[in-house]
């Protein structure tokens, strides 16, 4: 509104510019032209008046002639007077008189006029400023034409022609179209204000509606009112949010049968399991009695039932935090003692895949209140996931601490990560290379089940990686789970690209 507002005065502006310049223009050509021919009439009527008085018998004297040239010139100019008169001899005229009417001033008559006048012997003019002996001044046209008188020499005959009545014109053109432009502005604002009304009040409750939508209360509807485009756009919004209400709780549905599903599965198959593994464990036991092949298959089985447990596990948890079930059991815990512990369990683990575990802990105990069950298992499974990827290359693990937070990192120098991968890690199921085979038994949960778990904490876990270069993985955790942490302890962001889940 205040764009169209601010167009429309310069706009207007620029026509009341240009209508006042064609107006002052016109006038003062009107003026000039009738000022030029009553100049031209007047000097001619003089000439006439000293031409006869050179034939009379008795002429008059030179100052009697030019006392009657004014005297003419005040009956023509009228009353109240159409221009003002000075009558000059020419200045090698030593002594002669000089008259003029209204007590007008000489300096009214610019210089550069009389030179050219006496040079040239012909009519001419300019604007000029009329001044008259008691001070006072007019803006004016000033018409000057040579004049002879008999027997006594060369005259200048000088008529200035005021403007009061132009100016006066033109301040009242000038007033009339302010005035007029002030009230087509006002209007315009008016028309702009309701025609914004009009127009941007739908649009704004559309925009509450869609703001409103996105907050989760699909039930908002746009009020339609009558049957113009924005009646039209409102009736389609309205269809939209509909159709995107029933495909929400379709999926919503979807999702709650999908999750419940998992959820019956991991427990009704969690009784015939435990009898599986009791069977494969006793089998497992008595495979020195078995031939080569039979021990392992037993073998096998043992391994396969505790993967197959594990699975139940992690699926069992996720659907807990699909369920939005899942609890914290806060304790202090003293994160260095916990990463320490967890080196010592991997290193067995690290060996056989030729790697070692160089660590970075602080010292003195840092404590958090937090769910130790949960936080080792982040710690185990970024471990377990680095050696996996380690390549037989060292991995190091970094334990530190600010004012607001605890950081732990797991730094492998694998084969490492594409930056456009690093998004996606934390997918469930998901592999960076689905050739690859798990050579640690995992489920393809860990990492999603790990960031579930610090984000109940209020946590986060940054990533990082490159090819060839490797990964890092940092968990962050606040002290406790009603703080925020300003920032991470440790930054994620070795050898450039860095990306955060949160």
């Amino acid at each position: 509104m205040s764009v169209t507002l601010a167009l429309s005065a310069v706009i207007l502006g620029l026509v009341g510019i240009l209508l006042i310049d064609r107006v002052t223009t016109g006038l003062l050509q009107a003026k000039e032209t009738a000022s030029v021919s009553e100049a031209t009439a007047a000097t001619q009527e003089v000439q006439r008046l000293l031409n006869a008085s050179d034939t009379a018998i008795g002429a008059p004297n030179a100052t009697r002639l030019v006392d009657s040239v004014i005297t003419a010139l005040a009956i023509r100019s009228g009353t109240p007077g159409l221009f003002d008169a000075l009558f000059l001899g020419n200045p090698t005229l030593v002594g002669q008189p000089e008259r003029g009417t209204a007590l007008i001033s000489e300096n009214s008559v610019p210089l550069e006029l009389r030179t050219a006048i006496r040079e040239r012997q012909l009519q001419a003019w300019q604007y000029s400023l009329i001044t008259y002996e008691d001070g006072t001044s007019v803006p004016g046209i000033v018409i000057g034409s040579p004049v002879n008188v008999p027997s006594v020499g060369a005259y200048e005959l000088y008529l200035m022609f005021p403007l009061n009545n132009e100016r006066d014109s033109v301040n009242l053109v000038q007033r009339a179209i302010v005035i007029t432009g002030l009230l087509l502005l006002f209007g315009i604002a008016v028309l702009v204000w309701f025609v914004a009304a009009r127009v941007t009040e739908p649009v704004r409750e559309t925009a509450l509606v869609a703001q409103s939508l996105a907050s989760g209360d699909l039930d908002r509807r746009v009020v339609v009112k009558g049957e113009d485009d924005l009646a039209i756009l409102g009736t389609a919004f309205n269809d939209m949010a509909t159709s995107l209400q029933n495909q929400i709780v379709r999926l919503e549905t979807l999702s709650t049968v999908q999750q419940q599903f998992v959820s019956d599965v991991s427990h009704e198959l969690r009784t015939p399991l435990t009898t599986v593994r009791m069977a494969s464990e006793m089998i497992y036991d008595a495979r020195d009695k078995f031939d080569t092949d039979t021990a392992r298959s037993a073998e096998l089985l043992r391994n396969q039932v505790d993967r197959f447990d594990a699975l139940l596990s992690d699926l069992l948890e996720i659907s807990r935090f699909d369920a939005g079930a899942a609890e914290l059991e806060v304790v202090p815990v003293d994160v260095s003692a916990l990463v320490s512990g967890c080196i010592s369990a991997h290193e067995e683990i690290a060996k056989t895949h030729n790697c070692s575990i160089d660590s970075a802990i602080e010292t003195e105990p840092i404590f958090i209140y937090a769910d130790s069950r949960r936080i080792n298992r982040i710690v185990r499974n970024l471990m377990v996931n680095a050696i996996e990827h380690s390549g037989g290359k060292p991995i190091r693990v970094t334990v530190a601490s600010n004012e607001t937070a605890v950081s732990i990192g797991v730094r492998d120098f694998g084969n490492g990560l594409d930056p456009l991968d690093v998004e996606k890690v934390f997918s469930r199921f998901w592999r960076a290379d689905p050739a690859r085979k798990r050579t640690l038994g995992g489920t393809g949960l860990g990492l999603a089940i790990s960031l579930d778990d610090a984000k109940l904490h209020g946590g986060t876990i940054q990533v990082w990686g490159e090819p060839r270069k490797g990964a890092h993985f940092v968990l962050t955790l606040p002290f406790t789970q009603d703080q925020t942490f300003s920032s991470p302890a440790i930054d994620v962001q070795e050898g450039g690209h860095s990306d955060e889940e949160s």
